[in-house]
């Protein structure tokens, strides 16, 4: 296979190259790195297929199974498979522009399906398999989908459902199209049309924590070319074996699994699993032989209840991404392995925006500083004025790369965040005098306890340090003298009883690690509500407490306590 490489993909390169040789230094990373921005350039094209012609046989993704078969495929075969796919497509209807709707797990296949829809240009809708049935509607026709691909095991989901669009199962099922069909096409593909890197390439829901999921749209430049700060923050190198604990539908997915490490040359690699098990994921990388690891807080906190000390893991780098990390499973992590695991910040609708870089020194609690291509500003969420602390906005005056058109089907909200020559994020940091970002909350999570602002986050990292506390989210609970007190709700840990002892033991150690005006003051034992994402919903916990009033006559939840139900512990 020969392939030269494109003007485009020689400035693409030179700009990753800049990132790679100055890994250890995020300043002059960031001072000297400048989005490239080529007027032709297709990533699947002129990057991966070019990858796949000068390192043919290295493997591109690992798929390591839960009954601990796997299987390896190169860049060379996904290069080829993904032109079969793209030439099938094609032939089946799928056009430049058309938007597809990717509902699969973690299978070769969505790989291929996301390569061929970049060289044909078409947009993908990545979709967790995991949805509610009205999830799925909406995405469905807010999507304005044309085309699903799923899973023989989905295809039940979408009969009853009327839409016009053409049905693709990976694998066989009557009346759906069959992809393994595609097996049958041309290795060689060639462009119906050019594709243009400001043309549509993703549309992704968020995870509504706060509000109706919003279809934020990316471009054939903005993720593909945006991750090279993922690229950065994440530390991986050509040749390294990475692993990201992801599901698909998401745009984490895409951050870690996806385009950050491949655009360094590496292998992604996948394990999974039916159910999280610590053990297993922690023998494949030790057998497997990774260099690189990501995983959200949550997987962090669960891989904390094993004894991590046991596995002699071959990694250089540890990072994590999704929801803020909490400082003792990074000591944790510290002193297990003697790695740094290295909290990162960014959304579904930017790349990798802050985040402490490898080789970087990192500051307790800090989500790190602004990655490479990103100018961030902290405004105060009334004036709008600059603030060392504030809502952390993204300059837009040199058009970053990594930052997403815009909302598919909502102009007004597009031009809200993005006013004033600012992307606001709804999230809330405090910048210290060298520039580290410490995050505090999302904009509609921080609240006011006697005047005082609180940080969720902050009071549920104190909560979760306790062995009986397995999640924990903060909320306002009205109060008639203080106008709002801390509430926690708490998942407890397997096993321990959800009573008064418990809940006394919990808040007497959260009141020995705060201040008294942070202080959790009330204490539900519940499950949490989550997105199907995985992150906590806190809003409707605030919703709830809100509806309750200031419940003068005293009532309680099914185990719920106060301070006042606990002699000793009121003021």
């Amino acid at each position: 296979m020969t392939h030269e490489m494109s003007e485009g993909a020689r400035e693409f390169r030179a700009a990753r190259d800049l990132l790679l040789q100055h890994r250890d230094d995020q300043e002059t990373a960031h001072r000297e790195f400048t989005w490239p921005r080529p007027e032709r350039f297709n990533w699947a094209l002129d990057h991966f297929d070019h990858v796949a012609a000068t390192r043919p046989d290295r493997t591109a993704l690992w798929l390591v199974e839960a009954d601990g078969s796997e299987v390896h495929h190169t860049y060379r075969e996904l290069s080829e498979r993904s032109n079969q796919v793209a030439n099938w497509l094609l032939g089946q209807g799928v056009h430049p522009g058309d938007r597809i709707m990717l509902m699969l797990d973690n299978q070769v296949e969505l790989w291929e399906v996301l390569l061929a829809a970049i060289k044909l240009g078409a947009v993908v809708t990545p979709t967790a398999t995991n949805l509610s049935d009205a999830d799925l509607v909406d995405r469905l026709d807010r999507g304005e989908v044309a085309h699903v691909i799923c899973s023989p095991a989905q295809t039940a989901r979408f009969e009853p459902l009327q839409g016009h669009w053409t049905r693709i199962c990976v694998g066989y099922m009557e009346g759906w199209l069959s992809y393994p069909d595609s097996e049958h096409s041309g290795l060689d593909f060639t462009q119906p049309a050019p594709t243009s890197p400001d043309d549509p390439l993703l549309l992704y829901f968020t995870s509504g924590t706060t509000a109706r999921p919003k279809l934020v749209t990316h471009s054939q430049s903005s993720y593909p070319v945006g991750h090279l700060s993922t690229m950065y923050w994440l530390g991986v190198q050509p040749g390294d074996v990475h692993l990201n604990v992801s599901a698909p539908g998401w745009a984490k997915h895409a951050y870690s699994s996806v385009f950050a490490p491949w655009n360094a040359e590496a292998t992604v690699l996948v394990v999974n699993q039916e159910r999280f098990d610590p053990a297993f994921l922690l023998d494949a990388v030790v057998r497997c032989g990774a260099h690189t690891l990501c995983a959200p807080p949550t997987v962090w906190r669960m891989l904390a209840q094993v004894d991590l000390a046991e596995w002699r893991v071959p990694l250089r780098e540890t990072v994590s991404a999704g929801e803020p990390l909490n400082p003792w499973i990074v000591e944790h992590v510290r002193q297990a392995w003697g790695l740094t695991v290295r909290d990162g910040f960014g959304q579904t609708e930017t790349t990798l925006l802050v985040g402490n870089g490898p080789g970087q020194v990192v500051v307790p609690g800090s989500m790190g500083r602004p990655a490479p291509g990103y100018d961030i500003v902290l405004v105060d969420p009334e004036t709008e004025e600059p603030s060392d602390t504030g809502e952390i906005c993204v300059d837009l005056s040199d058009r970053p790369v990594g930052t997403m058109t815009g909302y598919a089907d909502a102009p007004d909200d597009t031009r809200e965040a993005t006013r004033r020559g600012l992307y606001h994020t709804g999230d809330i940091a405090t910048r210290d005098s060298r520039g580290f970002l410490t995050y505090i909350g999302r904009s509609d999570d921080v609240f006011k306890a006697s005047d005082y602002r609180v940080s969720p986050f902050e009071l549920e990292s104190v909560l979760i340090e306790h062995e009986y506390v397995a999640e924990a989210a903060v909320v306002p609970s009205p109060d008639p003298l203080r106008l709002a007190v801390a509430k926690a709700y708490v998942t407890l840990a397997e096993g321990v009883a959800p009573d008064a002892v418990t809940a006394r033991a919990i808040l007497e150690y959260a009141r020995r690690r705060l201040s008294p005006h942070k202080r959790v003051r009330r204490l539900e034992f519940a499950d949490l509500p989550k997105t199907v994402s995985g992150k906590i919903r806190r809003v409707r916990l605030r919703r709830a407490e809100a509806a309750r009033g200031t419940q003068e006559d005293g009532t309680r939840h099914p185990h719920e306590y106060w301070e006042e139900d606990l002699p000793g512990l009121k003021d």
